[in-house]
């Protein structure tokens, strides 16, 4: 292709990051009534998550423009056809992954997402963007929806989901995950279980963090 379908995308990805930037408030005001002590614990429970993601049900919950074209460009560096996303928010980090799997020739993208509204406007944004041809969203728990109906191999994982279950979606996802497989965790400071595991001596992976919010790991054996 001689123009990649990222750059077709950016007015869309411009709008929607602009979009996302400016609902700084509206987060701030969904969580106003809660201290520090209760969204950090919320942030963390593998119960409470229900509560927290609720309150923010109409806030895109988008990851930054750089780690976007991250996505992007791992998508195509590893020529990833599988991938799996945990969290799809209102689609900003999903229209990045499709469209790297577009120019790699085409695959298939599972994202799941737990709220119904929030499901909904990424699969506009998808439409809008020519590539839900490409992406199968799940709706619910992902603790359900990641349960079964996986491809044989994944090539590539992004956890943006509640962070206190990344350890639980990598146990669902890890045995279809081959040698080379990348996974990409936002906001994984707010994981200190899963960092823990993916940064072990010994463990199955090659673990580094990346820029502010981001840990990058591949699968090695």
């Amino acid at each position: 292709m001689t123009t990649s379908t990222i750059t077709s995308l950016a007015p869309l990805l411009d709008r929607l990051f602009d979009e996302a930037e400016s609902a700084n408030g509206a987060m701030r005001a969904a969580v106003a009534d809660l201290s520090d002590a209760d969204r950090a614990r919320m942030m963390q429970s593998k119960t409470d998550y229900h509560d927290l993601y609720g309150r923010l049900k109409d806030v895109p919950l988008a990851v930054s423009r750089e780690t976007g074209t991250l996505l992007y460009m791992l998508t195509r560096s590893s020529r990833a056809r599988t991938i799996v996303e945990f969290g799809t928010s209102f689609g900003i980090s999903t229209l990045h992954l499709a469209a790297g799997l577009r120019d790699n020739g085409g695959g298939h993208l599972i994202t799941s997402e737990f709220e119904p509204s929030k499901a909904a406007r990424a699969r506009k944004n998808l439409i809008a963007g020519g590539l839900i041809d490409l992406v199968e969203i799940r709706e619910g728990d992902a603790l359900k929806t990641l349960s079964a109906d996986l491809p044989d191999t994944i090539d590539l994982v992004l956890l943006d989901g509640a962070k206190a279950l990344y350890p639980e979606i990598l146990d669902l996802l890890e045995g279809h995950l081959g040698t080379g497989a990348i996974i990409v965790a936002d906001n994984a400071d707010d994981s200190p279980d899963y960092l823990a595991r993916v940064r072990k001596a010994g463990s199955r992976y090659m673990s580094t963090p990346f820029a502010e919010d981001v840990e990058l790991s591949v699968r090695v054996n």
